[in-house]
């Protein structure tokens, strides 16, 4: 959608400033890198795919209205337990039917110790209450499960600020997830365009912020046994949220922002 108005730019000779959100670039941006005049980038590898000079590591901009909670107004948001671990489960705006799957499998189980809020995808939501009706009809801890087709940035902020573990998929949900420090399990989209979400995935798991399971990998036991292994070892949970909170780049907005202001006032001159 960024070539014609990067291609307009080009012809008109107005300076032009790209951002890339995953660690490697899409066409556009490879081919709008010979000519801009900034370039931003968000994981140190990208670098490689443009001219060193003119590209600085800036991360993804994070909305607001997502840094705005307190645990304490998380947990009253969803009249969640104080002393029962709360999982956050994104599989982005859409969400994730494969996800979806791995994860009712275990719920059972899972809400014997945990509460789960499931962010299903909008086109999911319905299938996905049939089923917990029916798999949860019995369970003692039922209501400890909270579906949603789709969480607002305010919803998301509240939940987050309580959540103990984060299972997402790769995109830019991760620098939110740093934001917030929250350790996480990273469940990449497989064969996603240039395999730049398991690029993502690994990359930011490399500081030890998170874990990454494999699509063609995600088994139910799997699933669980990651879960656990985190949830159950608070030095683990410290570790990984010191890590996230280090590669976060809280600022990535105001950098962007100061840059692109210097760019058009030099260009009025």
């Amino acid at each position: 959608a960024s070539f014609p108005t990067l291609f307009a730019a080009r012809v008109l000779r107005i300076p032009t400033m790209i951002h890339e959100s995953d660690t490697i670039p899409g066409r556009v941006n490879i081919w709008a890198g010979k000519f801009a005049k900034r370039i931003a980038i968000s994981y140190p590898e990208t670098a490689n795919f443009f001219s060193p000079d003119k590209t600085a590591l800036t991360g993804v901009p994070v909305r607001k209205e997502l840094k705005r909670a307190g645990r304490e107004g998380g947990r009253e948001f969803l009249k969640l337990k104080d002393n029962v671990p709360v999982i956050l489960v994104l599989g982005g705006s859409l969400g994730s039917v494969t996800l979806n799957n791995a994860l009712l499998t275990i719920l059972p189980k899972l809400l014997e110790t945990c509460q789960v809020v499931h962010q299903t995808g909008m086109n999911n939501v319905e299938d996905v209450k049939a089923r917990t009706s029916v798999l949860l009809q019995r369970h003692p801890f039922a209501t400890r499960y909270r579906p949603a087709g789709y969480l607002s940035a305010e919803e998301l902020a509240h939940i987050a600020a309580a959540a103990t573990l984060i299972i997402s998929r790769a995109g830019s949900t991760i620098f939110e997830i740093a934001a917030w420090g929250i350790p996480a399990i990273l469940v990449p989209i497989a064969d996603s365009n240039g395999d730049h979400q398991r690029q993502n995935a690994y990359e930011y798991a490399k500081m030890g912020s998170a874990l990454v399971i494999e699509e063609y990998n995600l088994k139910p036991t799997i699933l669980l046994a990651e879960i656990e292994k985190i949830v159950g070892n608070d030095a683990l949970r410290e570790q990984m949220a010191t890590q996230a909170k280090r590669w976060a780049k809280i600022d990535a907005a105001t950098v962007i922002a100061r840059e692109i202001i210097d760019m058009a006032l030099r260009h009025e001159k």
